[in-house]
């Protein structure tokens, strides 16, 4: 039978969704390990538990929750200790009021933004966000909205201002923002959150008055505990308590704890939001495991291990960050056209590799996947382009991810880096 002739009877929707461009670099890399190289892997947003074990209490509660026998149906929306502990830590360390029944927990934070997704936004609605991003355009895509990508660069973190929101207030239904950033590890600043969130109260205020639809932002905070250097995290109801009515957090354990296999994330919304995201949830069946959430609700509830643990994670993550730093500044010194980001927060940072019309060997590099492609024949070390994330306007800046590396293991690879780069001949 013929598989073209089956795919007919696909959706639209699904005849033209598409997979994530980084599974392509995924697969060379593969084809490289199998073959004997050593592959420095910097693609990957995930961790390795050899490098990155996940908190000891966590661990231990997940066991003993099998054990007391928690195997069966959690409630649809999570159990009731996990969204008290969230409250909890949203007031210990955001300095927010949140309430538990403000709280949506699912099989981690994909699931909160499919629902956040499909709850608010509907065919041919607006939906404004800035690349780079990470699957703002296939959720788009998902529900039939009209995605307005906003092309921002390094000079503002890659994150968006207010002038660039605002020509999109009036028939926006949704903006979204992530900070820290996937891909490039910037956090937005607490004055230009602050100017958007008072605009966008403004519009609603405006929109209350004309009987029209409220405008909502989604905030995706996953990385918000894995902050360091000068900027502190910021969120939108911290910096104006009035957007407790337009906003809806995404969050969970994937990020912080390195726990991305425990499937547990949360979203926080208004209470119609919350309701709706709920029944859609309970729907799909994706609650988040019994065992994880009781885990989770006492692992939050442990000051002092959460403490600990973030700590330690905090201190894992930017030492390797500030080693891709230290080797691409010394590369730069030498008289190369590269140049990284400070690391400010997540386990990604951003590097600019412009070799553009460098030569290596028969062939020149004239686009950021020739750049990619060199990095990784030649020296073993897989990045991901930004164009990969939307932002085809970036030129040759990649993200590199420290989840699942050694210290060691990114010396050399930024040995191998320099030595590549050397062999190059220059336009």
């Amino acid at each position: 039978m013929s598989n073209a002739w089956i795919a007919t009877g696909l959706s639209p929707m699904a005849a033209s969704l598409k997979g994530s461009s980084i599974l392509a670099i995924a697969a060379r890399v593969r084809e490289l390990v199998a073959g004997g190289r050593e592959v420095c892997n910097l693609t990957i947003g995930d961790f390795d538990p050899q490098e990155y074990p996940i908190p000891a209490a966590l661990m231990q509660g997940v066991i003993a929750a099998y054990e007391q026998g928690y195997t069966n149906y959690p409630p649809a929306n999570g159990i009731a200790p996990l969204r008290q502990a969230i409250a909890r830590l949203y007031k210990k360390r955001l300095g927010i009021d949140i309430s538990p029944d403000d709280v949506t927990v699912s099989s981690g934070a994909r699931p909160i933004l499919f629902a956040a997704y499909r709850c608010l936004v509907g065919p041919g609605d607006k939906v404004v966000y800035a690349t780079p991003s990470w699957n703002n355009n296939h959720y788009c895509q998902i529900t039939d909205a009209r995605a307005t990508a906003l092309a921002v660069d390094v000079e503002t973190g890659f994150f968006p201002r207010l002038d660039a929101f605002a020509p999109h207030l009036r028939d926006a239904r949704l903006f979204f923002i992530n900070s820290p950033l996937n891909p490039s590890g910037t956090m937005i600043r607490g004055d230009v959150l602050a100017e958007l969130c008072d605009s966008i109260v403004a519009e609603n205020e405006r929109r209350k008055a004309a009987n029209e639809k409220p405008l909502f932002l989604i905030y995706d905070q996953i990385y918000w505990m894995l902050a360091f250097g000068e900027l502190d995290h910021v969120d939108p109801i911290g910096v104006d308590r009035r957007m407790a009515d337009y906003t809806i957090y995404v969050d969970g354990i994937s990020k912080s704890f390195a726990a991305t296999g425990l499937r547990l994330g949360w979203g926080v919304s208004p209470p119609p939001v919350c309701k709706a995201m709920n029944a859609l949830l309970g729907h799909i069946g994706a609650w988040a495991p019994h065992p994880e959430q009781f885990a989770t609700a006492n692992l939050l509830q442990d000051d002092a291990a959460v403490d600990e643990y973030v700590n330690w994670i905090r201190r894992e993550a930017s030492d390797r960050l500030a080693i891709i730093y230290r080797r691409v500044e010394a590369i730069r010194a030498a008289g190369v056209p590269v140049r990284a980001l400070e690391p400010q927060g997540a386990i990604y940072l951003s590097v600019e590799f412009n070799l553009l019309g460098y030569r290596h060997g028969d062939k020149v590099l004239s686009s950021t996947t020739d750049i990619g492609a060199f990095l990784l024949d030649a020296a073993g070390v897989a990045a991901v382009p930004f164009d990969a994330f939307g932002a085809d306007h970036a030129g040759p800046w990649f993200r590199l991810s420290v989840g699942a590396v050694s210290r060691e293991t990114l010396e050399r690879a930024f040995d191998r880096i320099e030595a590549a780069i050397a062999g190059l001949q220059r336009p």
